[in-house]
């Protein structure tokens, strides 16, 4: 796309890349004349101005030269940052003069801009460069095979690169290499070029077309690779550009062939090797790939022919080509739209009867066909599943000698675990493995002695008593109230006698010396009244009137007297008397006694002072029924979570821990915690982990049925292990089965999470297997959720509808991995129930229609499967496999390892049913006799790295139904020693 024009028949040269903003220079061109056939000369600095959307470029200077120019460059010798315009302008004139100017002075305005000026060369200076290494250093080449090697800080005698070639001839290029910097480069036109080395001062190694009919326009080295170069022809017979390498330079290495007629000029980009322009006398400006040779961009051009082109060094998209009809035009490569440009044509009125001409509304132009490489990023990072950080970097190394640069260029891609939470981490692994050697008690006790609030102490207390035997006596005794301590305070003569002193005292306190009269009348009407009491309770005793004899004792406060002839007279009466004597009895421990006589611990529960709830807590740890003992503990954890005190409701923890109640404890520990710190999450796994594996040994309950809350705990919890790439734990910790429907947020994170596995153990196969990998699963895990009868309608049809996103990606003959099976043990379920079963079905499920497919399959006859054998020469792998997992099994003791060996040797059939169809891939199969051959030299370390190996480098659908389960085989007998 064109950004500029100039209307100028000058050579042109870029300012530095280290210049900004951006100028152009322009010198008058010899031996071409404009339309006004003007003989002056200028030399002017442009500037590129590209937030201006008109063609027009600014002019900032205009100095009047008596020279014209062959050649111009803009060296960045004595370069200095900031806004100032600096390095120096090199021109090589008509009279074989190279001149210096100081483009800071001529956009000053000043009039002795010229910096040094030498006439040394024979004819006109048709060639110029800068070596990019030694900016200093300039070479110059012109008639006669003369070639200079300029010192711009030592301006007066130039050097020469050696002797003169011969025959002499004209340079028409020059051009330093650019990975070696005393490697220079000339070409004239005769199509023969050299390559001198300056430190030695002599050509090392001369090329040339064999045809002679290579007339050579242009020369440029490799940006990259030290030994190529390229050469461009002029001659209209042989309109070519061939591609050197000077390791091989019996003949051209490639030959582009893209142009029709003479190429006039060639340019290679410094920021990408693969893009080199060329124009022609074909009016044809090509961006083409040397490698390749293949045309990237082809730029809108008029029929003019372009003589000299450059890349712009600042701004690598951007490029100037100059014309013989006395345009320099200013292109972009990355293409667009020339809608927005303002065109720079002043609008003149119409002569008379001259209608205006349509115009054509501008098109847009395409960009390169390939991505140029100063686009690409020098670096990368992504966060992938399970704490992986994916990163990459496109950095050159440095040259080494005599290696080639292309060999140096390594692209990696760097896959590393990135670990943020390590505490975490490092607990839930404790966890893990407590639950794995079920050492419940050491690990609390652990958590005890390593707690550093009181209350910690105690919930983790709380949570070991659960694992030992008499664990209400244990309760009790963490509340405070030991039977052993009680039993000697009781029987100890000092305690007795301490108490009666303190009585004696307090009574005699309340008596006084004007007292003591009235005491002694009152003993004798007492002893009177209770002559005529005891005759009339003789009369009741003698008739066997129980009811009365006991009202008689009720009423002379004969307690004890009431209550034992209660018992005789019948439950009936005992009862009513007990009621009758808590009725009249007020004293604080009234309630207690009447509790432990009623037996109705619910009442004291709901109405004791909560400020009391230790002695309720334990009044019901001492008395409450079996069946009664849950609830008690429960409505007491509810009151006290319910009470608004912060104190108490954190109290309400070690309710549930007795009540068992693990939902509820989620509850109120969430309701205390800050619920987004990993950590505060770990300590309610791991409090929720333990009490489960108590209830399960203490309470007849399902392993697998977890509550809303805690499951969405848990898919958090797994979520979080495995965000730092604990992605077999994370499954152990996916809730299996709910006693209430989840909501949508919980089963998408539930989902996300096994998906997220299923890709992330796929990522070596290509998108397609990864799209339907996505599809199986999902629908795998959308299949299990209604299975379980836990998932909501429209969470279901929400992970249906993702998959029918990607179903329709994937080719209709493509057939769908074999899902992965993994032997993991849930931290949460009984180690008894850890036998894989088919989902029940969920109860909210409709019956299925008389025409359903699951009918109508039963309908079909069944057939016998004959399976083919294994072939003779796999067999070995079947029986080895075989005899390894029987040794496991005779050397197991627990029964969880067994149903893993077990589990192991169902699913191996799947190996088996592949080697009786054949097919494994000849990578496979050798790794699996290998491993054969280490598990018969019981060298089960070398089976895991074989193993390893195999999965790795191969397709994870080929081997993801049999390998996991291979893993388990070789683990455990490297454990067991077989």
């Amino acid at each position: 796309m064109k950004l500029k024009e100039v209307d100028r028949t000058a050579m042109q040269a870029w300012s530095p890349a280290q210049q900004h903003p951006i100028y152009l220079a322009t010198g008058t061109s010899a031996q071409q004349l404009d339309a006004t056939f003007s003989t002056s000369a200028s030399l002017e600095i442009f500037e590129l101005d590209l937030s201006d959307p008109s063609l027009n470029m600014k002019s900032c200077a205009t100095f009047s030269s008596s020279h014209r120019y062959h050649k111009l460059i803009w060296g960045p010798h004595s370069m200095t940052s900031g806004e100032r315009v600096s390095g120096v302008l090199i021109a090589g004139g008509e009279n074989g003069n190279v001149i210096l100017y100081d483009p800071d002075k001529i956009i000053a305005g000043d009039t002795e801009v010229i910096i040094a000026q030498k006439d040394k060369h024979t004819g006109p200076v048709r060639a110029l460069d800068v070596n990019m290494f030694q900016t200093n250093l300039v070479a110059s080449g012109a008639n006669e095979s003369e070639i200079y090697i300029w010192d711009l800080n030592n301006f007066a005698m130039p050097m020469t690169p050696g002797v003169k070639t011969q025959p002499l001839e004209d340079i028409s290029s020059i051009a330093w290499n650019r990975q070696v910097q005393h490697i220079l480069a000339s070409a004239s036109p005769s199509g023969r070029a050299t390559v001198w080395d300056l430190r030695k001062n002599e050509p090392i190694i001369k090329v040339s077309d064999h045809n002679n009919r290579m007339h050579c326009s242009g020369l440029a080295w490799h940006p990259d690779v030290a030994t190529q170069m390229v050469l461009a022809s002029e001659d209209d017979r042989l309109p070519v550009i061939q591609m050197w390498d000077l390791r091989f330079a019996s003949s051209p290495l490639r030959v582009l062939e893209s142009h029709t007629r003479g190429i006039l000029a060639i340019a290679w980009s410094m920021a990408d090797s693969e893009l080199l322009l060329s124009c022609g006398k074909d009016a044809k400006i090509l961006c083409s790939s040397p490698n390749t040779g293949e045309v990237l961009y082809e730029l809108p051009t008029n029929t003019q022919w372009c003589f000299d082109i450059q890349w712009c060094p600042r701004n690598p998209a951007v490029l100037s080509a100059a014309s013989f009809d006395g345009r320099i035009s200013i292109y972009s490569i990355m293409g667009g739209s020339t809608d927005s440009l303002r065109q720079k044509q002043v609008d003149q009125p119409l002569p008379p009867l001259q209608l205006p001409q349509q115009t054509v509304p501008q098109s847009v132009v395409l960009p390169l066909k390939k991505p140029p490489k100063w686009i690409q990023r020098p670096v990368g990072a992504s966060f992938s599943f399970g704490g992986k950080l994916v990163t990459f970097e496109n950095a050159k190394l440095q040259q080494q000698p005599g290696v080639q640069q292309q060999e140096q260029q390594h692209h990696h891609v760097y896959v590393s675990q990135v670990v943020t939470e390590k505490e975490f981490l490092a607990r839930s692994n404790q966890l893990q493995e407590a639950v794995q050697s079920e050492g419940f008690v050491s690990y609390c006790q652990k958590k005890i002695d390593t707690a550093q609030a009181d209350f910690e102490k105690n919930v983790w207390a709380f949570l070991k008593v659960n694992f030992e035997e008499d664990s209400r006596v244990k309760y009790l005794e963490l509340l405070g109230y030991r039977k052993d301590d009680l039993r000697k305070k009781v029987n100890c003569p000092s305690f007795c006698v301490g108490h009666a002193i303190y009585f004696y005292q307090k009574k005699k306190k309340k008596e006084s010396k004007y007292q003591t009269w009235f005491h002694l009348e009152r003993q004798n009407l007492d002893s009177w009244e209770a002559t005529y009491v005891d005759g009339l309770i003789t009369q009741a005793l003698l008739t066997g009137n129980f009811e009365s004899a006991v009202d008689l004792c009720l009423h002379d406060n004969r307690m004890a007297d009431a209550i034992i002839l209660a018992i005789s007279g019948g439950q009936e009466l005992l009862s009513r008397t007990q009621e009758k004597y808590f009725a009249k009895m007020q004293s604080k421990i009234t309630r207690l006694i009447t509790a432990v006589v009623t037996k109705n611990w619910k009442e004291i529960v709901q109405s004791c002072d909560l400020r009391n709830w230790r002695e309720a807590l334990a009044a019901v740890l001492t008395y409450a029924r079996p069946d009664e003992f849950a609830a008690l503990c429960d409505l007491l954890g509810n009151r006290l979570e319910s009470e608004g005190d912060s104190l108490l409701q954190t109290q309400a923890c070690l309710c549930y821990i007795c009540a068992g109640n693990v939902e509820k404890l989620v509850a109120c520990w969430t309701k205390a915690q800050d619920g987004n710190n990993p950590l505060s999450l770990q300590d309610l796994i791991e409090k929720v982990v333990i009490l489960r594996k108590a209830v399960q040994l203490s309470q007849t309950v399902d392993p697998n049925v977890v509550g809303a809350l805690l499951a969405e705990k848990m898919s958090q919890y797994a979520n979080l292990l495995a965000a730092q790439g604990s992605i077999a734990a994370a499954l152990t910790f996916l809730p299996a089965n709910t006693n209430q429907v989840w909501s949508l947020h919980t089963f998408t994170e539930v989902f996300s999470l096994s998906l997220s596995l299923s890709l992330s153990l796929s990522l070596s196969v290509n998108r397609c297997t990864l799209s339907k990998a996505f599809c199986s699963y999902a629908l795998v895990a959308v299949g299990w959720a209604v299975g379980t009868g836990c998932c909501a309608l429209p969470a279901a049809a929400t992970a249906a509808s993702i998959c029918c996103l990607f179903l329709s990606q994937v080719p209709s003959n493509f057939l769908p991995p074999v899902p992965i099976t993994f032997p993991i043990m849930n931290p949460l379920a009984d180690p008894q129930s850890q036998v894989q079963q088919p989902p029940a079905p969920a109860a909210s499920v409709e019956k299925p229609h008389p025409l359903s497919v699951s009918q109508h399959v039963q309908a079909l006859p069944t057939e016998k499967i004959t399976k083919k054998p294994i072939p003779e020469e796999h067999l070995v792998l079947k029986t080895t496999f075989e005899a390894l997992i029987q040794r496991c099994l005779l050397s197991a003791s627990d029964p969880q390892t067994k149903r893993k060996l077990d589990d192991a040797n169902k699913r191996l059939e799947f190996l088996y049913d592949k080697l009786r169809e054949q097919t494994l891939s000849p990578t496979i199969i050798s790794g699996l006799h290998n491993i054969v051959k280490s598990i018969e030299t019981r060298n089960y370390q070398e089976g895991l790295n074989i193993h390893t190996h195999i999965v790795s480098t191969s397709n994870f659908s080929e081997t993801s139904a049999f390998m996991p389960v291979l893993k388990v085989v070789l683990t455990q007998a490297n454990k067991l020693g077989v």
